[in-house]
């Protein structure tokens, strides 16, 4: 019987060639290969590399010859000779001592990569400018191939390289929201990729990409099921299918990780308790371990979200949450897995500021947590609103390992039609400082666990993916799944750069296309801040669905569900006070990052409203009253969409035909609800302000009643409630 890993090898060939055959519909994500349109740049790369030598035989590096073999003669258009003796351009291998990469590298060329980074270098060999990738691990010289790649792809310099990069964090990961009925928790982009019905017995080559896509960024874990647990995910028959995808992606280095329901030993285990600290229940959990470890000797542990949103937990059992991570975690450790403990928690009792919730059940338990449990804790401290302040935990917890969440779908953020690059929040999260051991303590130092002692460092990115045949619906949404990646791998990489890179792997080298479409990237986070929450405003889009804006929202079954409970309007002003005269949230942060947010002066004002209460007449920074301030940015927001209208409009002989339709559309209903949210938030407020809507910026379309009338029963992404 033929291997496993040739089967899918050949898999990947067939599917690739046939992409011919298709309309650019997006599939090829970032990873496409077709031939370089400037003359010039291509007779170069031709001359540079015709040939190339691959040393080793592993399911990783067969892969590395599949990339090169698909990558080199798609964007070179010429055949690419894989040679077995010395004459190579191109020399692609794994690092040993006694190996026969060590006759061509030192050392010092491949000091400090560890077990995942890589080194591409140009070296004379036999005579000849090399280009020699390497690591010490196979999976550091897919890494590196995939690199290189890009390389080409984006018209780089290949003929004086040194290059060495080595990821700053461990666990680079996707969390996907996905249930075993394929529907995807706010997903906005098709139903689950996941095939639970098929599988084992049938290999998806979509399941393959997948694996290539995250590899060709760093990506090297995935969790496939949603935080809103199924205990069936741990049954043997499902475990058997969780194996199979195990296998696919075992050779593109990405671990697999399950989301475990806290309850499993009841629902599936005939016990009548799930107490923690109750004997049974730990060989329970023992047991199953062993049993996923027996499948997937590799498998990377257990994604757990308890006590939040009737999710069981060990507050259950009056057990707080070290004891039950503690369970878990000792339950994989001896085969060297890993708990990640959500802080996305809040009891069943209305809180003074939900704000508050996570830091008031986590800092008591510093300490107190095995150290392969990591606390995965979001960007902010509401819920991946458009623009959030850094978590208070991220510089309140010193002796627990911490890792971020970041969200990649686009719950908050246009769901899948507008077009937002999340480079740009990322890396706003990722510096903002901490002041944990003074000044530069940076949520990204945070986390790689350098400024802690940890055993190890993870973050993790909830996935946009689904089955549209782009993977992402909107064509854009492929940058945020790129971008995490990047910044996953190195967390202090400019957005910028990021989104250049993207642009011309995806789009075109065309220095008119790359530099229009960089300026709408850059832009369009503010953009979509402006015309939904301005100004340090939060949660105030519909409810349940999160689609459009409601700012009324005002019955719902807790308060902290509602927007009124967080904009707080009236006829005297806006805004939360988390200051010390209101909720006191400030004091969660550091006293430098607190002595900032409490001065009406020195907070940035992105984050005014967010912990002050503001008068509707009160004066800001450009002059303006709040009011007119608040207007100006709405309407702000609206006219940068327009602009990204005419921008691309203006490229409609640059970009293929079925894409550029099919953002051109998307910037439509873009456009359409930037006006949407502008006029029904202002016709909201303006009860409360009782100011004229200033010059320049439009009246509403209608009424406060019709846009309160507005009803989205069908809205994608809600979690499912049978």
């Amino acid at each position: 019987m033929p291997k496993r890993g040739f089967l899918i090898g050949w898999i990947i060939v067939f599917f690739y060639s046939a992409l011919s055959l298709r309309a650019e519909d997006g599939y090829r994500l970032w990873l496409r290969y077709d031939q370089i349109e400037n003359d010039e740049v291509l007779a170069r790369y031709r001359a540079q590399i015709r040939s190339v030598q691959i040393i080793g035989e592993s399911a990783t590096m067969v892969a590395v010859r599949q990339e090169l073999d698909m990558g080199l003669s798609g964007l070179l258009s010429q055949e690419i000779s894989f040679t077995g003796d010395e004459d190579y351009q191109l020399l692609v291998g794994t690092y040993s001592p006694d190996g026969p990469m060590s006759e061509m590298l030192s050392p010092n060329d491949i000091r400090n990569l560890g077990s995942e980074g890589f080194t591409i270098i140009n070296k004379e060999i036999n005579g000849r400018n090399t280009i020699v990738i390497s690591a010490l691990h196979d999976i550091g010289t897919l890494y590196g191939t995939f690199h290189f790649l890009k390389l080409i792809q984006t018209h780089r310099d290949i003929s004086n390289l040194n290059i060495v990069s080595r990821p700053s964090i461990d666990v680079r990961m996707l969390n996907h929201w996905d249930n075993l009925d394929r529907t995807v928790e706010r997903g906005y982009a098709g139903f689950s990729i996941w095939n639970w019905h098929q599988l084992p017995e049938y290999i998806d080559p979509r399941y393959i990409d997948y694996a290539r896509a995250n590899a060709s960024i760093g990506i090297n874990g995935t969790a496939l099921t949603n935080v809103n647990a199924n205990a069936l995910i741990l049954r043997p028959d499902y475990l058997q299918k969780v194996k199979a995808l195990a296998d696919v992606f075992r050779p593109y280095g990405i671990k697999v990780y399950l989301t475990a329901r806290f309850s499993a030993p009841i629902e599936l285990g005939g016990m009548d308790t799930a107490d923690p600290l109750h004997a049974e229940v730990q060989e329970w959990w023992n047991r199953k371990a062993e049993e996923i470890y027996e499948l997937i000797p590799d498998f990377g542990g257990f994604l757990v979200k308890a006590n939040s949103e009737g999710q069981p937990g060990p507050q259950n059992y009056d057990r707080n949450h070290a004891e039950g991570a503690n369970m878990l975690a000792d339950a994989v450790a001896p085969f060297g897995g890993i708990v990640m403990w959500r802080a996305f928690v809040y009891s069943d009792e209305e809180p003074d500021d939900r704000h508050k919730q996570a830091n008031n059940e986590f800092e008591p338990l510093d300490g107190q947590f095995r150290d392969n449990v990591l606390i995965q804790v979001k960007n902010g401290a509401i819920d991946f609103q458009p623009r959030e302040p850094f978590h208070p935990l991220f510089g309140a917890v010193e002796d627990t390992p911490l890792m971020l969440e970041l969200q990649i779908t686009m719950e908050y953020l246009g769901q899948g039609t507008h077009l937002v690059y999340l480079g740009s929040l990322f890396r706003e999260v990722l510096e903002s400082d901490t002041y944990m051991k003074g000044k530069g303590s940076t949520v990204s130092k945070v986390i790689d666990g350098s400024l802690t002692d940890q055993k190890v460092t993870a973050i993790a990115g909830v996935s946009n993916i689904g089955t549209d045949r782009n993977w992402t619906s909107h064509p854009f949404h492929q940058a945020n799944w790129y971008a995490f990646g990047r910044l996953a791998w190195d967390p202090e990489m400019s957005d910028r750069d990021i989104a250049n890179d993207w642009i011309k792997m995806t789009f075109s080298n065309k220095e008119a296309v790359v530099d229009t479409l960089e300026q709408m990237m850059m832009a369009s986070h503010q953009a979509v801040v402006n015309y939904m929450t301005p100004l340090g405003l939060h949660h105030i889009m519909g409810a349940g669905h999160h689609y459009g804006p409601g700012p009324w929202v005002s019955k719902m079954p807790r308060a902290d569900w509602t927007s009124t409970y967080y904009h707080k309007a009236d006829s005297l002003g806006v805004g939360f006070d988390r200051t010390e005269s209101g909720s006191d949230a400030i004091s969660q942060y550091h006293k430098q990052v607190t002595k900032e947010f409490a001065s009406r002066e020195d907070i940035p004002e992105k984050y005014l409203l967010w912990f002050h209460r503001v008068r509707w007449d009160e004066k800001v920074s450009s002059g303006r009253t709040l009011w007119d301030e608040l207007c100006y940015r709405y309407q702000e927001g609206v006219e940068t969409v327009e602009g990204f209208v005419r921008s691309w409009n203006d490229l409609e002989k640059d970009i293929d035909k079925e894409r550029w339709q099919h953002v051109a559309s998307l910037l439509q209903i873009q456009l359409r609800e930037a006006i949407w949210w502008r006029d029904a938030c202002l016709s909201y407020f303006q009860t409360f302000s009782d100011m004229s809507i200033p010059e320049g910026v439009p009246e509403p379309a209608h009424d406060l009643e019709y846009y309160e009338s507005l009803v989205y029963p069908y809205s994608p992404g809600i979690r499912p409630r049978w």
